[in-house]
């Protein structure tokens, strides 16, 4: 079992934060990325990804090789499309149960699981299909995409090391100059993440983390860039705390390049999570000294992601429930907080004693 480090930590740190973003109305989600900037923690999350699929690829010898990259990104693809079925399914139930133990039918309403009840032939399709997604319950499918088509990065990297960077921003740029996106089924919409533009965020991660790529420069440029990163967060704050956001109608066309649309992961979005990356860079060795208890507990959270996204998923969408009955009040947000924290945990200490376990 690897040890704490910066990936986990950051990755852990996202996991939480998209917890307490996922019961709305809590108290606590009033001090989360979100609500001082542009980007949130699924970009954050996004991108750790594409710099993990790096350090997977290269390996601690020699890279990886195409057959076994292939398998082994495709297998991933496959697990997390079993994950987001069943936690899919289990959501349902337990929006379900919610309506019968509490007698309101209302909640069949939430989340947009009211198609599973009203049509469940063809809604069941539809989540095997990935094109009909629950609310909070949408990001897994992104990453059974982005996981799938990684094989396509990893293949033109080792055609030109720019190729990955060229095709993304091509595939970027055309997607919100036509605004194109995949259609649900069977209630009629879009996905919530698009990931024809969310793949940048997924590239930039794989590009960046490449000490020996065409992005390596940057890094001999740490200070600089970390000033700059300053000044755009601290923009992000203005705009955050401001609640500002672009008039459509003042924009030109095409209008998604100067929104702040999350949907598109468009370019504010985007910078804004480098200008986070390139001023907390580092930090993590700071915080290994200081406050070692938590980077120890983050950085468990982040190695057993999926299993610990599935599960904090699940009791947030109870905690919706909870909080509808009780009324928010600062004794029961900090009681959701404390149980979300308390089955993320035990969730990943339980995979990882298995797994030790197996071990011996």
């Amino acid at each position: 079992m690897r040890g704490p480090n910066e990936i986990d930590f950051w990755r852990g740190f996202a996991l939480l934060t998209i917890f307490i973003d996922h019961v709305p109305g809590l108290i606590f989600a009033n001090y989360t990325m979100r609500y001082f900037g542009v980007s949130d923690a699924a970009e954050l999350f996004v991108f750790l990804a594409g710099w993990s699929l790096r350090l997977l690829m290269d390996g601690r010898k020699e890279p990886m090789s195409l057959p076994s990259a292939i398998m082994r990104l495709e297998t991933r693809a496959l697990t997390i499309f079993f994950a987001q079925l069943i936690i899919t399914q289990m959501a349902l139930a337990l929006t379900a149960a919610g309506s019968i133990l509490l007698e309101n039918p209302l909640f069949l309403e939430w989340n947009n699981a009211s198609a599973a009840f009203e049509d469940p032939l063809q809604t069941q399709v539809g989540i095997v299909l990935l094109s009909h997604q629950m609310g909070f319950f949408d990001i897994l499918p992104l990453y059974v995409v982005l996981i799938a088509g990684a094989p396509l990065c990893v293949i033109s990297d080792r055609i030109w090391k720019w190729l990955p960077l060229v095709l993304s921003l091509a595939l970027y740029g055309t997607i919100l100059w036509t605004g194109a996106n995949l259609p649900t089924w069977p209630v009629e919409g879009r996905w919530y993440f698009n990931p024809f533009a969310w793949q940048l965020v997924f590239v930039l991660g794989y590009m960046l983390a490449d000490g020996r790529g065409p992005l390596a420069a940057l890094r001999r440029h740490k200070g600089a860039l970390r000033w700059l990163g300053l000044a755009i967060v601290a923009a992000g704050v203005a705009i955050g705390v401001n609640d500002y956001a672009p008039d459509p109608l003042a924009v030109p066309e095409p209008k998604l390049f100067f929104m702040f649309d999350k949907t598109f992961a468009t370019p504010a979005r985007i910078l804004h999570l480098l200008a986070l990356v390139a001023l907390f860079n580092g930090l993590f060795a700071h915080l290994e000294v200081w406050i070692a208890p938590l980077t120890r507990f983050l950085s468990m959270l982040g190695r057993n992601s999926l299993h610990v996204f599935c599960v904090g998923s699940l009791v947030a969408l109870a905690s919706q429930f909870g909080r509808f009955v009780l009324e928010g009040s600062i004794l029961v947000d900090s009681a959701v907080l404390l149980m979300g924290i308390i089955s993320m945990g035990l969730t990943a200490w339980i995979v990882e004693w298995r797994v030790r376990s197996r071990a011996s």
